[in-house]
């Protein structure tokens, strides 16, 4: 398949196929994704500020777990934050024997420049489209957001 080539076609879709729609999900991760460049950061280490930044200070562990890696791989990820000063390690209150990883100032600072790249980018993808396809994607996205909202709900 030509990356360059029409994924669907607009007036066909209503009749694409989910792998069609799979396929265009992931083009749209991946533009988004790499149109966020402040701070110069890997895609994992992105997302994982990412997740401090929205969630708060997580335990290593939870953090590998949710992040889909091993801990020792999250372990050197969180060192080379912590080198950038984007992250800082701080005693879990509730357990201190434990430790919590946390977003500082700055890796907020960047989170927050890396979302509004982001943003902007989907933006821009939006304002490329006709009217009607403005209002479905803003009524699609929210809805597939919300479901996958009350899927983890009931998990």
């Amino acid at each position: 398949m030509d990356p360059d080539a029409p994924l669907i076609e607009a007036s066909d879709a209503s009749d694409a196929s989910p792998e069609e729609l799979m396929t265009a999900v992931e083009r749209i991760v991946r533009y988004v994704r790499h149109s966020a460049t402040a701070g110069g950061l890997s895609t994992a280490a992105s997302s994982a500020l990412g997740r401090l930044g929205r969630e708060g200070p997580s335990r290593l562990t939870e953090l590998a777990r949710a992040e889909g890696v091993s801990q020792p791989n999250m372990t050197q990820l969180v060192t080379r934050m912590e080198r950038a000063a984007l992250v800082r390690r701080t005693t879990d209150s509730r357990d201190g024997r434990g430790v919590l990883v946390e977003a500082t100032d700055l890796g907020l600072e960047v989170f927050g420049q890396r979302r509004t790249e982001r943003t902007e980018a989907l933006q821009q993808l939006i304002e490329e489209l006709t009217e009607s396809e403005q209002h479905a994607v803003t009524l699609a996205l929210p809805a597939l957001a919300r479901a996958i909202q009350d899927r983890q709900a009931r998990s």
